[in-house]
């Protein structure tokens, strides 16, 4: 049976290939798509929503635009690594079908009172909408099944040395979401940077004949050019967000330890640091599936094979 989720993401080029991934799959239900605001304005992230919804012939999913600002700092977007318009390197079609006329956080709560089944919400951008949901309507925790999030490392950042862009975006968002009790499963970049898409991947992907696999390809040809940056030292581009859906559609590429995550929000130099105790130090309760190793000649083929199932 399929695994219905919701997904809430700030597209971005790694979230649109795992929109990609959702849409494609047969073993997974898209529910709805919420939008949060992270890699570009909640306005370009909403309007990336439907665009991309629009490409793949998905009008029939409910979209609703997420909060516009971070819990308890301004926003600050990744306009260096995607660009203008959030999903530069694409000629993408503009939206033929309008959003819901509530917010994020109601469409979540009504997408959850009408399953009749548990829900995992899948996070790829800040965790702003899941905290302000958990918050508004903790009588509909127990629907959710589980929060698959990429955000967070263990003893790495992108955004500061220790620090990852969505958990620097909106560290209080995190700590209540990962402290809420909701069972977690984090894609960190320990994993999201392994999961890289060569040159050949995308060659491959360039003869695929379909409009869905055209716009992945420019997206892909634009999203390098950050990626390829001696600083980062990796052979292909690491696409960050299809990890949650690909785990949801086939756990066995990854290696993972279950271990207690929190976040910090106070530090000087850490404050967004997602804190995994490896070791067992602090005898807290474990609480996330931290994924750490992934297969990646098996993650590129399931994302070559998922865009040649579009028109």
């Amino acid at each position: 049976m399929p695994t219905k989720i919701i997904l809430d993401c700030d597209p971005g080029h790694d979230d649109a290939i795992a929109l990609m991934l959702a849409v494609a799959s047969p073993k997974i239900d898209l529910l709805a798509v919420t939008s949060s605001a992270g890699n570009q304005t909640p306005a370009k992230t909403l309007n990336n929503v439907l665009r991309l919804l629009t490409l793949m012939k998905q009008q029939q999913v409910p979209v609703a635009a997420g909060n516009q600002t971070p819990l308890l700092q301004d926003l600050q977007i990744a306009d260096d690594v995607h660009g203008k318009t959030g999903l530069d390197g694409a000629t993408l079609p503009e939206p033929d079908f309008a959003p819901q006329p509530l917010p994020a956080v109601e469409l979540i709560a009504q997408t959850l009172r009408q399953s009749d089944g548990p829900v995992t919400l899948v996070v790829t951008g800040p965790m702003t909408n899941a905290a302000l949901f958990l918050a508004v309507h903790p009588e509909l925790k127990s629907k959710i099944k589980r929060i698959v999030f990429m955000g967070g490392a263990m003893g790495m950042g992108n955004w500061t040395p220790t620090v990852e862009f969505n958990m620097f975006v909106d560290p209080e968002a995190a700590k209540l979401v990962i402290n809420s009790g909701v069972p977690l499963t984090m894609a960190g970049l320990n994993v999201t940077h392994q999961a890289q898409i060569l040159q050949k991947d995308i060659e491959t992907m360039r003869q695929i004949n379909n409009p869905v696999a055209q716009a992945i390809t420019g997206l892909l040809d634009f999203y390098r050019i950050y990626y390829s940056q001696p600083k980062w030292g990796f052979e292909g581009t690491p696409v960050h967000d299809p990890c949650t859906i690909v785990w949801l559609i086939d756990p066995t590429m990854f290696e993972s330890v279950y271990r207690n995550v929190d976040v910090e929000t106070k530090g000087d130099l850490t404050r967004g640091e997602t804190l995994v105790d490896y070791y067992h130090l602090t005898n807290k309760p474990e609480n996330t599936d931290v994924l750490l190793k992934i297969n990646r000649e098996k993650f590129s083929a399931l994302i070559i094979a998922a865009l040649k199932t579009f028109s």
